[in-house]
């Protein structure tokens, strides 16, 4: 079965095809030929998932799957949520949104975080939604190479390491996206796909 993942972010991409049973072949924008910027305006982490998978699935007319993400802080008034990927500007790197981060927090030792991702999928036009949340804490500094995003800077629960220094498979075990999917991938074993 065909299931577009409407996001340009390969990272994304490739963390979720790790994951997904081969029996789903996951396609990119780009298999789809879908070169345009998805527009992302809810002010909220489910409204701009569904506005992503929407625009696919009103467009191609393909069954697909979109998510949004924010790092949810708790003694930024879970900043920078819904505004995560730009959060240091429209046009930013992970490193200004990390740096950003790392400023307004200063030394203060109320580090808490959450990292919470929803996703949106439409399949045969119905619409499901799975999240996934970790908890964790904010490092003072960056640790780790590897992950993207806020990863060098998040220290999940349970853990010694960062996200960023943890290989793939042990991060896509613990992590928010790696629960969220693994809710989708769950309800799409168990689909009735005989009566739709």
């Amino acid at each position: 079965m065909d299931l577009v993942f409407a996001s340009n972010n390969k990272h994304k991409y490739e963390e979720i095809l790790a994951m997904l049973d081969k029996k789903y072949h996951l396609l990119s924008l780009e298999d789809i030929g879908c070169k345009e910027e998805i527009p992302e305006t809810h002010p909220d982490l489910q409204g701009n998932a569904l506005q992503k998978a929407e625009y696919i699935y009103q467009k191609y007319h393909r069954n697909c799957f979109a998510d949004d993400t924010g790092l949810e802080i708790a003694y930024l008034n879970n900043r920078p949520g819904v505004y995560s990927a730009r959060y240091a500007g429209e046009h930013c790197s992970f490193e200004d949104n990390m740096n950003k981060v790392l400023q307004e927090m200063g030394d203060t030792p109320f580090r808490k975080a959450q990292f919470r991702t929803v996703i949106a999928l439409i399949l045969n036009d119905e619409k499901f939604f799975f999240e996934g949340i970790v908890k964790g804490t904010i490092l003072t500094e960056k640790h780790g190479k590897d992950g993207f995003g806020y990863d060098p800077i998040f220290l999940p629960d349970g853990y010694n390491l960062s996200f960023a220094e943890m290989d793939v498979l042990t991060k896509n075990k613990i992590s928010h996206r790696g629960q969220a999917v693994r809710k989708l991938i769950d309800f799409l074993k168990n689909y009735n796909y005989a009566t739709k």
